[in-house]
């Protein structure tokens, strides 16, 4: 789904494994710590695979991560200690309405018109980036729906936006994780298998199945009717991002 509607793939393995986990014995006190947490893991393999092939293009301003890797590396790591912090059914309810948020940003697309402007300053481009890097790990996805855009009004280049987004979703996905083990490594209540908040059997399935599946879905996507399956699919998110909220 995710190659054949280019949209991320936390937004579908996290209420996936919000309904899986609990018949490997989770409890709902860290289910979804533990789903976020694992799908954030799993990124970290696809975004080197995505950033690798924008650095073959050309399309990542590698310059831009001196003002802005910090912040990325520092609002990453925090995540898991701030996702530690609050509890199942906040942290439940902020991911359903980030779903159904982004499930109406599939249907009517947020377009940020960039002009040639000179970029922010360094502190100013720290800042957002931390704030970003820590939304995005906390809510289990790489961050290029929150990226692009800002870049994008920042002034620069669509292209240079969404290969700069594909690096830092690595760094994001990585820092993000550990964040998450740290934060979970003496939670007591998690069953054999988990490395922190991190589920280690799920994350293998994730990773084989998705470098698989994704490639299916990018040649579907040229024969299929992608608008029409993608309005589909938001409504269906929708209708799961309501009952996460309700549940």
């Amino acid at each position: 789904m995710a190659g054949l509607l280019g949209i991320g793939g936390g937004i579908i393995a996290v209420p996936v494994l919000l309904y899986l986990l609990p018949s490997a014995g989770f409890e709902l006190g860290v289910l979804p710590h533990v789903a976020i947490a694992t799908s954030l893991s799993a990124i970290i393999l696809t975004s080197c695979s995505s950033a690798f092939a924008h650095h073959r293009r050309g399309n990542i301003p590698w310059p831009l991560f001196k003002p802005m890797l910090p912040g990325l590396i520092i609002g990453a790591s925090c995540s898991g200690f701030i996702s530690h912090a609050i509890s199942a059914d906040t942290l439940q309810q902020t991911f359903a309405i980030f779903v159904i948020l982004m499930a109406v940003q599939m249907v009517f697309p947020l377009r940020v018109a960039g002009e040639e402007k000179p970029m922010p300053a360094a502190s100013t481009l720290f800042i957002a980036s931390a704030a970003i890097a820590s939304f995005a790990a906390l809510m289990g996805i790489g961050g290029g729906i929150l990226l692009v855009p800002f870049l994008s009004w920042c002034g620069l280049q669509m292209r240079n936006a969404i290969g700069f987004s594909a690096a830092s979703g690595v760094f994001i996905a990585l820092f993000g994780s550990v964040g998450y083990v740290l934060a979970g490594w003496n939670v007591t209540d998690l069953p054999p298998g988990t490395l922190g908040y991190v589920y280690l059997p799920a994350l293998l399935g994730i990773i084989i199945t998705s470098v698989t599946m994704a490639p299916v879905g990018v040649r579907a996507a040229t024969h299929w009717p992608t608008p029409i399956l993608k309005k589909i699919f938001a409504v269906l998110l929708i209708f799961t991002g309501i009952k996460l909220a309700l549940a």
